[in-house]
């Protein structure tokens, strides 16, 4: 499950070029299944469904810190139609969604500094380096995401 988890993350970071040039919504939807994957590793080690182990919570922050680097370039005009859960309020109010992005970005980078080379120490360095991230999801997606 864990090895699978981990896959598929990687995976669709992997695609992202594929998907860049022609189709923003598809680029989102594979960041956000990556940033899907970190949080529900998270919550279960959170939860203690999962064992955790350094590697896995480096691969947790890694994809976390990925997705926010790359997100916000994925929101071009125009590109709020169609088959998406993107509110129109990140194109109504631009300098909202950049700081809600910020915060993410913040929160990534910290939790990628306190991992160090090899992943956090143990499951509650981990749980507290993911806190902060798995909040800024929350902020997020309660303004600038709608529910289909």
């Amino acid at each position: 499950m864990k090895a699978s988890v981990l896959f598929a993350g990687v995976l669709a970071l992997s695609a992202l070029p594929v998907f860049a040039a022609d189709d923003p919504i598809a680029v989102r939807k594979a960041l956000m299944g990556g940033m899907g994957g970190a949080a529900g590793l998270t919550a279960g080690v959170m939860k203690g469904e999962l064992d955790y182990s350094p590697a896995i919570g480096k691969a947790a922050i890694s994809t976390a810190a990925a997705v926010a680097a790359a997100y916000p370039d994925f929101f071009p005009e125009g590109s709020g139609e169609g088959d998406t859960t993107a509110a129109p309020a990140i194109w109504e109010d631009p300098e909202g969604f950049a700081e809600e992005i910020g915060k993410l970005q913040e929160a990534t980078t910290a939790a990628l500094e306190v991992s160090g080379r090899n992943g956090p120490a143990d499951a509650e360095s981990f749980t507290e380096a993911m806190k902060p991230v798995l909040g800024t999801c929350k902020g997020c997606h309660e303004n600038y995401r709608i529910e289909k």
